[in-house]
């Protein structure tokens, strides 16, 4: 599904943030993505998530070069991507029910296709009763909740997630880990980047260490 041969990343004219990164990710597969701040973790999502580009090295994503794409067969990719972002990227105009059904409207599908399933993960989530409310009257963590909810809702290929339990309660941090959990067993590769070393211990995945740019294997 994805893999890095000897990818690096500067931004401008400064030090490789990523240096010699060569890994890959198959289907279907758990990982989360640790390491200390400022080691590199969210550069290495922005490249998963095709919204920057290598400065070398080749990255294949569903089998393409991304150095080959153009700006709508990216887009294309992307489509294919679940992300949750650290600040969340809510549209502010929509209603929280909005928001977790955009992906579905960006396909173009009917709202009566879809309106159950988004009412029922906005239940299961704890946002039922938030569901027509806007981002700006949200909590912190009401906002990371309906952002995951916005990202896994259309059952992606690929789902990246940037320290999706750092704004919740311990609790519903290991039930939204669940919703990840189930999400990889219905068949999609998850990647959740986390410094919570207590809840990667409760999960047997494999773990893509950053330190210093580099990046350390251990399955």
């Amino acid at each position: 599904m994805v893999r890095f041969e000897n990818v690096g990343l500067r931004y401008g004219l400064g030090p490789e943030v990523l240096r010699d990164l060569s890994f890959r990710i198959a289907p279907h597969s758990f990982q989360f993505l640790t390491g200390p701040s400022g080691a590199g973790k969210t550069s290495l999502l922005k490249l998963l998530y095709l919204s920057i580009k290598p400065t070398r090295g080749l990255i294949t994503l569903f089998g393409n070069d991304i150095a080959t794409l153009d700006s709508d067969d990216l887009a294309a990719l992307r489509r294919r991507i679940g992300i949750v972002f650290q600040d969340f990227r809510l549209l502010d105009h929509m209603t929280t029910y909005e928001n977790v059904a955009l992906p579905f409207r960006v396909m173009g599908r009917e709202e009566a296709s879809y309106r159950y399933q988004v009412v029922e993960l906005l239940q299961w989530v704890g946002l039922g009763e938030r569901m027509w409310a806007l981002p700006p009257v949200l909590s912190g963590g009401e906002k990371q909740r309906a952002a995951i909810a916005r990202a896994v809702i259309a059952r992606p290929e690929l789902l990246l997630a940037d320290e999706p339990t750092g704004n919740v309660d311990p609790s519903l941090g290991q039930r939204l880990l669940r919703l990840f959990v189930e999400l990889n067993k219905t068949g999609t590769a998850v990647v959740i980047a986390t410094h919570d070393i207590a809840l990667m211990d409760q999960y047997d995945a494999r773990r893509l260490v950053l330190h210093e740019g580099r990046l350390h294997l251990y399955d």
